[in-house]
């Protein structure tokens, strides 16, 4: 049983994932590393592919590690970073349990990305406005 706890609890994690998630440049990452995949990327490759400075690229990572959306470890010199996509399935799960209208039915797990039609999204902005 979904107690009020439980439910104030998951609020707040999904509020950490999606403030995470909500920044340009670690939403990203968090797509390069997921891409990725069991390989993971070292931080002077996600900086020269997104042409991102170091210093600034390691804040980014820290907030995306901090929300539980990525992970890394040392390999050598370097540290690997790695998408953890199990917080977006929970994520998920907690739309789908706390909005249910807003959510398009069961979520398919093998759907890679989701395609958001921007231009459609901006236009029925401006007819509310």
């Amino acid at each position: 049983m979904n107690t009020a706890t439980d439910t104030w609890k998951s609020q707040s994690r999904a509020h950490i994932i999606l403030s995470a998630l909500a920044q340009e440049t670690r939403l990203e990452v968090f797509r390069l590393l997921s891409q990725a995949g069991t390989k993971g990327l070292g931080a002077g490759e996600i900086a020269r592919t997104l042409d991102v400075p170091h210093n600034t690229l390691s804040t980014h990572l820290s907030i995306l590690q901090r929300a539980g959306l990525i992970n890394s470890e040392r390999s050598g010199r370097n540290i690997i970073y790695f998408g953890l996509e199990d917080c977006l399935n929970d994520l998920m799960a907690f739309l789908q349990d706390e909005c249910p209208t807003a959510m398009p039915g069961e979520i398919d797990a093998d759907r890679t990305r989701f395609d958001l039609d921007v231009e459609h999204a901006a236009v029925q902005q401006v007819k509310e406005a």
